[in-house]
């Protein structure tokens, strides 16, 4: 799907305010009401919109650390990567998970947990106990710099 002008002003609002109604959206982005509804409708077939979230406070519901953790795996197969990440998608904390190069360790994983003790007994009791797992390092997020959820559009 080729995007135009307005299209890409559509996503830049709707990324900034999921819940934005369709005749304000309209008016952001100079539309009449049918022609931008059809274009939200366009992008969502297309699979550009993929859902609407609501965003919450991690604080607010005690979820005060944020660690990274680096794995490393004992065998690069197929196999051995599917089992792992079917195990890791099970793990509400486990924010993200990317498979990655460049470094020692095969996985990236962002972590959500109230307090050392949760983390601890995440990794004690889950992540390393997952089969292949041999390796782990993890770093502690002190502070969000940059903290978005929208992506560029160009």
């Amino acid at each position: 799907m080729k995007l135009d002008k307005f299209d890409k002003q559509i996503l830049q609002v709707i990324q900034r305010d999921g819940k934005i109604s369709n005749q304000d959206l309209a008016e952001q982005v100079g539309l009449s009401a049918s022609p931008c509804l059809r274009r939200v409708k366009a992008l969502e077939d297309a699979g550009i919109i993929v859902g609407y979230r609501g965003l919450v406070d991690a604080k607010k519901l005690g979820l005060g650390l944020i660690a990274l953790i680096q794995i490393s795996m004992d065998k690069h197969t197929q196999e051995r990567f599917e089992y792992f990440e079917s195990e890791i998608k099970a793990i509400p904390e486990v924010l993200e998970c990317l498979l990655i190069t460049g470094q020692t360790a095969d996985y990236l994983l962002k972590v959500i947990v109230q307090d050392l003790e949760h983390y601890q007994k995440l990794l004690l009791q889950k992540i390393t106990k997952i089969k292949g797992v041999t390796g782990v390092h993890s770093s502690f997020v002190l502070s969000k710099v940059v903290d978005k959820t929208a992506l560029p559009i160009y």
